[in-house]
């Protein structure tokens, strides 16, 4: 399982790559579900968190990234 940590040292595309395949992986966990062939219902839970996880720390480099590009235009500006 990938950890909070090892997520934050990942770039903006890796982040984006690593939550497209676990969002396709979490689409096929689903059907397998439905399905009753899923072996390890656990599965579905870590997905679930893993794909929260990559969102939250995305989110949190957007306001960061909105602070630093407000901060060098009033740099400029005075």
């Amino acid at each position: 399982m990938t950890k909070a940590a090892e997520l934050r040292e990942m770039s903006d595309e890796q982040l984006t790559v690593v939550l497209k395949e676990t969002t396709d992986n979490f689409f096929h966990l689903r059907l397998q579900a439905q399905t009753e062939r899923l072996d390890a219902p656990s599965e579905l839970r870590k997905n679930r968190r893993l794909i929260a996880r990559i969102k939250t720390i995305r989110r949190q480099r957007q306001p960061a990234a909105a602070d630093n590009a407000e901060g060098t235009d009033h740099a400029e500006t005075s």
